[in-house]
């Protein structure tokens, strides 16, 4: 994806994330979450819910996932901000959609949002620009 080319209101195309408990756990543990309530089942029900649940860092880098996805390596993520609506569970997908909410100079701020069958998971805004490496 060429930003350059962006523009208000454009629609990112969609993607849908499936989820399991080995993702779910994978990933709490990979941003060094560990919450029994992101891998241990027994925990989780005790604590009210009746399954093991997406970490929050688990879904902001899914949402950085999904818009990388959409870039490719032309761009990068300037800043990023979500916020967590329902809870994601294995077995119940999460589709990402996204819109184009600004475009000035060089950089795209992009509106995202992951749903469930219980509603919004997760609603975010992410910035990017161009990504200019530097040579010698």
């Amino acid at each position: 994806m060429n930003l350059s080319e962006c523009t208000v209101g454009q629609s990112l195309p969609g993607l849908e994330l499936p989820l399991d408990r080995s993702t779910i756990a994978a990933t709490a543990i990979a941003s060094q979450d560990f919450e029994d309530v992101h891998h241990d089942l027994g925990a989780a029900q005790q604590r009210g819910t009746p399954d093991v649940f997406m970490s929050i860092n688990a879904t902001n880098g899914f949402v950085d996932r999904y818009i990388t996805d959409w870039t490719g390596p032309a761009a990068r993520i300037r800043r990023a901000s979500l916020r967590l609506g329902v809870p994601a569970f294995p077995g119940d997908p999460l589709q990402m959609s996204g819109e184009v909410t600004a475009v000035e100079n060089s950089t795209v701020t992009v509106k995202v949002q992951g749903r469930n069958s219980k509603g919004v998971h997760v609603t975010a805004e992410v910035v990017v620009e161009p990504y200019e490496r530097n040579t010698p």
